[in-house]
């Protein structure tokens, strides 16, 4: 755990170290630190300067200034902190290729490519298709529910419907989706949350990153000698026009919608019906309705974001939150606690399906998600299909909730429901 100088009430703040029963909730935490100072400096330990970023502006500023980066080599001036170690060349090519990764010049080119591919056209030409994945999932979980009494919803709908979708948009086959989400969990356990829990981490992330290499190679080639409408075929044929797209990159795009789009909207789903379950009287409203309104997914992402912290560097020296930044340091922006900024959001700990609004759970500026349409589409179709599912099964109860260890991916990894 890197610890956050706090007032002296306070232990020092970090998003490692967390007791497990305050993983599921970890608002009153946030809301007791953000209080005392919504910038926390981490205590030297040898490595870069360290902050934590709470409050919602002072967040905002971090994802959207200029000043503010993914690159830690551009920050360091030098040999950047390995964020991959050396022996692990296919996740290492994959993490760099992400565009979440990349900043300008390299990002504006591909964004804007991937923009005019990834266009609301493609998402709304998939509505159809998400509908009747989502009836096909829901019929399987309902008939288990009635014939065995439980059902756990992120093995049997919250974790299979995203990547099913994700598996439709980028054309690979539906057969292959159970070996492709344990790839990209793979993958992610590369993530420096994850990493710091088990020895093997980036082992287990390099194997994964091979296999998907291969596939996506392979999907890639098959597509250029008989293209399809999905969206490899059409990263394939912008390279064939000559735009500046590597493999590495078409390979690292596909990955990184599989591993960011999957696993977020997983959580989103899951958490959802965990934060609609206790409020019966919104449950009920959202039921009623033949889909999820636009503002109540804006409000179930703001309440419970499925990502809790993503990481910027300083490229200079600058002032933020009463703090002299170093350039240099590194800055973890808590979404979770900006979500839930009382200066930004009146009566923050308030489910208000009404509230509507944009928030930080997306992200802001340059590295707003790429997907975040596509993730909209997946909660008003999904999510609504999904609580009328429960409905018509009758009544049910949380029997067992179970949260990884980890404060950044944030949802539980198992939800089971037992009717009554």
């Amino acid at each position: 755990m890197t610890p956050a100088t706090a007032p002296a009430a306070l232990p020092p703040f970090g998003l490692t170290g967390w007791p497990a029963e305050r993983l599921a909730d970890p608002y009153p935490v946030y809301r007791r630190y953000r209080a005392a100072a919504r910038v926390h400096r981490a205590e030297p330990d040898g490595t870069a300067p360290t902050f934590y970023v709470l409050g919602h502006d002072e967040v905002a500023k971090v994802l959207s200034a200029p000043v503010y980066g993914r690159s830690p080599r551009r920050a360091t001036g030098g040999a950047p902190p390995a964020t991959v170690p050396d022996g692990h060349s296919a996740l290492r090519s994959m993490v760099e290729n992400w565009l979440v990764f990349l900043d300008p010049p390299r990002h504006t080119e591909l964004r804007s490519l991937l923009n005019r591919e990834f266009t609301p056209g493609v998402v709304t030409d998939l509505r159809g298709r998400i509908q009747d994945i989502a009836v096909g999932l829901l019929a399987e979980l309902t008939a288990e529910a009635a014939r065995t009494g439980t059902v756990d919803l992120v093995e049997r709908f919250s974790a299979p419907f995203p990547i099913l979708v994700i598996s439709e948009l980028l054309g690979v086959d539906r057969t292959d989706w159970a070996w492709l989400r344990e790839q990209a969990v793979g993958v992610q356990q590369a993530s420096s949350s994850r990493a710091a829990l088990r020895p093997d981490a980036h082992h287990v992330a390099e194997t994964a990153a091979r296999e998907l290499t291969s596939y996506f190679l392979e999907l890639a080639a098959r597509r250029r000698a008989e293209p399809t409408a999905d969206l490899v075929s059409l990263l394939v044929s912008a390279q064939t026009r000559g735009e500046p797209l590597t493999d590495a990159e078409i390979v690292a795009t596909c990955v990184h919608l599989m591993t960011a789009g999957h696993e977020t909207t997983t959580n989103v789903l899951s958490k959802s019906v965990l934060t609609l379950t206790a409020r019966p009287a919104q449950l009920a409203r959202l039921r009623a309705a033949p889909l999820v309104p636009a503002p109540a997914v804006e409000e179930l992402v703001r309440f419970d974001p499925p990502v809790q912290a993503v990481t910027r560097w300083a490229y200079r020296d600058v002032v933020l939150g009463g703090h002299h930044v170093p350039r240099g340091s590194k800055l973890f922006a808590v979404l979770g606690a900006a979500n839930r900024d009382p200066a930004r959001f009146p009566d923050p700990d308030t489910l208000d399906l009404d509230r509507g609004g944009r928030n930080l759970a997306f992200g802001l500026g340059v590295h707003y998600c790429l997907g975040a349409g596509l993730a909209r589409t997946e909660i008003e179709i999904g999510l609504g299909l999904l609580l009328r599912a429960l409905a018509a099964l009758g009544d049910s109860e949380v029997d067992e909730v179970h949260y990884p260890y980890d404060l950044v991916f944030h949802g539980p990894e198992r939800l089971t429901l037992r009717l009554r």
